[in-house]
C-alpha cells in the first residue's frame, strides 16, 4: 500500500541583524503543497541575488514571497525543500497530470519549466545543485544510468540533465541548495 502521508511543515528561523544587534528576524513555519498531488511539496525556503550582502541592516522584505523564479542567476542561491510522493501515485487512473503540470509551472516558477514533456521527471537546469537526502531513498535518474540513494546521501549535481524517482511506498524529503551558474557551449 502506498503512503499518503502529507508533507511535514518546515520550520524557517530567519537570523540577521537589527539596530546592529544580533536577532531573530523571522521565525514561521510553512510547507508549499500541491492540490492535485497533496503528497508533492516544494518548500522555497530563502533565495540570494548574485552578490548577496550581509552587515547591520534593518529587517528587509522577505525573497521569498516576491520571488518570480526558482532557479538562481548565476551566483545566487535557491535554498529548497522537496517532498517527492511514491511514483506509483502519479501512475494512478484517478491522477490528472495536466492539472498538476499547471499547478507545478504557476508554482515553481522557472524550475518547472525545463521539465521534459515526455518525461515530466527529466531536465537540465543551469545550476550546480547540492542535494541531502532527509528521510527515505530516492532513485537519481540520469537518463541511462540511474543512481540508488538513501537517507543522508549528498549528491552534487553540476548542470546535468537528470530526474528524480521514487520508487518506494513513501515520500522522500530532499534538501536542496541550488547556485546559478552559466552553462558552457559543448
Amino acid at each position: 500500500m502506498t503512503s499518503t502521508t502529507a508533507p511535514k511543515s518546515i520550520r524557517r528561523v530567519v537570523v540577521g541583524s537589527k539596530d546592529g544587534v544580533p536577532t531573530v528576524l523571522s521565525d514561521a513555519s510553512s510547507v508549499r503543497t500541491f492540490e492535485h498531488l497533496p503528497t508533492f511539496s516544494n518548500t522555497l525556503i530563502w533565495t540570494t541575488p548574485s552578490v548577496p550582502k550581509v552587515g547591520p541592516h534593518q529587517l528587509a522584505a522577505d525573497p521569498v514571497p516576491s520571488n518570480t523564479n526558482f532557479l538562481p542567476p548565476p551566483g545566487g542561491t535557491s535554498f529548497m525543500i522537496v517532498t517527492f510522493p511514491p511514483e506509483a501515485q502519479m501512475a494512478d487512473p484517478s491522477f490528472d497530470g495536466a492539472s498538476f503540470g499547471a499547478e507545478v509551472a504557476a508554482k515553481v516558477p522557472g524550475l518547472a519549466q525545463t521539465f521534459e514533456r515526455e518525461d515530466p521527471t527529466m531536465h537540465t537546469t543551469d545550476t550546480v545543485d547540492y542535494g541531502v537526502v532527509l528521510e527515505g531513498e530516492i532513485w537519481l535518474d540520469l537518463g541511462g544510468e540511474e543512481v540508488h540513494l538513501k537517507q543522508h546521501d549528498v549528491v552534487v549535481q553540476n548542470g546535468a540533465r537528470h530526474g528524480w524517482r521514487n520508487k518506494s511506498n513513501n515520500p522522500v524529503m530532499m534538501l536542496f541548495v541550488l547556485i546559478g551558474a552559466q552553462r558552457q557551449a559543448s
